[in-house]
């Protein structure tokens, strides 16, 4: 049965236009159908023209203003926050007015005022919210917080199969909003790495289960002003990946260390993207050829190249998650496999063991179509960008410690740093892409000093920020925390630290080496017994970044700053706390860990 058209034979346009016009807007949603006429006329308006005047059965009602929607995102690596910017672009074309709110900028005391609110949640580490949204995470949790009776909302989650507490914070998150009163009307959806899909599909079902119900004939206010500049406010860099040529493959660590870190140059063939000082690069690895023929062969599918090729290139062989265990029953039908699920003791199995483990300790009868539907994409890894393009124009540099070691009897390696530091030499192509981090940034101000503590591999970013203040000949103070293991073996940049501080664009290094004498030292330890400088550079403006480990050293320095708050400005450890607090609501404490 034909649907009856929606322009009447009298309206102004030709046949074949009436007919265009009639399949798009059928196709549309009342809240579609009404913001386009507000924009219509809006455009009318805006241009100083009317239209002509047409005889009008009755006059047209007033315009409705755009409805407001809240889009919350809680996010340690971008995920989240370029997912928040995607339902603030697919809402303002439905006719909301939508407000993107980082948790770490969150008012509690504003959100029982909003109507509508989305959260899009990552979830770091095993269980714990992205360093940004702690403060606000907490006090949303606390018995403090207040009721939400009133507020509609939804809940995307991201997280990582690879954890047991798989999108923890997205979920508490759900729980909580409805505890407080507040009304979920759609369900929560948790997505693993390769969230594109799922989260899109949930944008969409989100803004469709928010719109309000349209009366007949109302038309929705357009922010024009919004809509003209909204192309150049939300430019990205693109996300397109690229081919990039290495240039560069040194081994920064001696030949003695029992490290082994490598410095990749990477150059561009059609110029390097504009990444600035803080960005990452994510690289697209391969996996160990020997391990994919191991799983082949334990698979029983040694001669299939195709599915060889695939599991090389695009499939992740080395996560085990309870997922994963629930793929292998689905799709095998193993009974032991089964057991260990139905027991409870899944979780504790996979710790320390990969995809090989699992279909060498249950054999089972697999095909090429099994170990795709087991396994999940395989995933660029991210690394700090440790260049800057004012100094080393067409490339950008990178420092890859290489990850090795040992668990169930078997030697166990990082996927992306020993495809970079075994299978990967000088004149090999990689394929990148950039990720922005638009809250590790330089200050804007180039005089501001600047206090950078970076163990390890952890250096990186700020290696980028010296090259980008010497180019830039800022006049702002550098001050460099360095660790590692042994001063002999482990100062990565050494030389380059050194000609950094005769020609100033280092002010001053501070270095903890921690197997070189009986105690260990690290750098919190060297920032505490500094602790009257730091404090004074602070007061007088300087900004503080961390780089490096977030499960112990992060929060370490963290901790030993607090401390160094307490001492010297004489404060109770909850005056430290809130001093710290406040740099990191200012902007002024800023941290790029993993």
């Amino acid at each position: 049965m034909s649907r009856p058209a929606l322009l009447p034979r009298t309206a102004p346009f030709g046949d074949a236009e009436r007919a265009h016009l009639d399949a798009a807007l059928g196709a549309a949603t009342p809240i579609q159908r009404a913001w386009l006429a507000g924009f219509l006329a809006g455009l009318d308006a805006a241009a100083g023209t009317g239209a002509p005047a047409v005889e009008q059965p009755q006059a047209a009602a007033p315009p409705r203003a755009a409805e407001p929607l809240t889009i919350l995102f809680a996010s340690e690596s971008g995920n989240s926050e370029k997912l928040a910017g995607d339902i603030a672009k697919q809402a303002r074309k439905t006719g909301f007015k939508p407000k993107v709110v980082d948790f770490a900028d969150l008012d509690l005391a504003v959100l029982p005022k909003e109507k509508r609110v989305l959260v899009v949640a990552a979830t770091w580490g095993e269980g714990e919210p992205p360093a940004r949204a702690v403060r606000a995470y907490g006090e949303l949790m606390g018995e403090g917080a207040p009721r939400l009776d009133g507020v509609e909302f939804g809940v995307l989650a991201l997280g990582d199969t690879s954890y047991a507490e798989f999108c923890a914070i997205g979920k508490h998150l759900d729980a909580r909003f409805e505890a407080l009163g507040a009304k979920r009307v759609l369900d929560r959806v948790d997505c693993d790495l390769d969230f594109d899909k799922p989260a899109a599909a949930w944008i969409k079902d989100a803004l469709k289960a928010l719109a309000p119900a349209e009366p007949a004939g109302n038309v929705v206010a357009v922010d024009f002003a919004r809509a003209a500049g909204a192309e150049a406010e939300e430019a990205e860099v693109s996300r397109a990946p690229v081919t990039v040529e290495v240039i560069e493959h040194v081994n920064l660590n001696s030949s003695r260390s029992d490290k082994e870190t490598i410095h990749l140059a990477l150059a561009f063939e059609d110029g390097a993207p504009p990444y600035e000082p803080g960005d990452s690069l994510e690289l697209y690895p391969e996996n160990d050829p020997a391990l994919v023929d191991e799983i082949l062969k334990a698979a029983d599918l040694a001669g299939d190249a195709a599915l060889r090729q695939a599991l090389l290139a695009e499939r992740d062989i080395t996560t085990l998650s309870a997922a994963t265990i629930e793929r292998f029953v689905k799709a095998t039908g193993h009974a032991e496999a089964r057991r260990l699920l139905d027991s409870g003791e899944a979780r504790a199995w996979i710790e320390g063991r990969h995809l090989i483990d699992l279909i060498q300790t249950y054999p089972a009868k697999l095909t090429a179509a099994h170990l795709t539907e087991i396994t999940r994409p395989l995933p660029p890894r991210a690394y700090s960008i440790a260049s800057s393009r004012k100094e080393v124009g067409d490339e950008a540099h990178l420092t890859i410690a290489a990850v090795r070691y040992a668990t169930h009897g078997r030697a166990r390696t990082g996927v992306a740093s020993v495809h970079v530091a075994d299978r990967i030499r000088t004149g090999a192509k990689l394929k990148v892409r950039v990720k922005p981090n638009k809250h590790f940034r330089l200050p804007a101000d180039p005089s501001t000093d600047i206090i950078m503590v970076g163990p390890g591999t952890g250096v990186a970013p700020f290696r980028a920020f010296v090259q980008e203040r010497r180019a830039a000949e800022a006049p702002g103070r550098n001050w460099l925390f360095f660790g590692d293991r042994h001063f002999t073996h482990d100062f990565l940049y050494q030389l380059e630290w050194q000609d950094a501080l005769e020609d100033r664009s280092l002010h001053r290094i501070d270095v903890a080496f921690s197997r070189d004498q009986p105690e260990k030292i690290y750098v919190q330890d060297r920032l505490y017994a500094q602790r009257r400088e730091v404090v004074e550079w602070l007061e007088n403006g300087a900004h503080f970044y961390v780089c490096g480990d977030a499960k112990a050293m992060a929060k370490d320095v963290r901790a030993a700053l607090v401390r160094a708050y307490a001492e010297v400005k004489a404060l109770s450890p909850e005056a430290a706390e809130a001093a710290v607090a406040g740099l990191e609501r200012a902007k002024r404490y800023q941290q790029d860990v993993y």
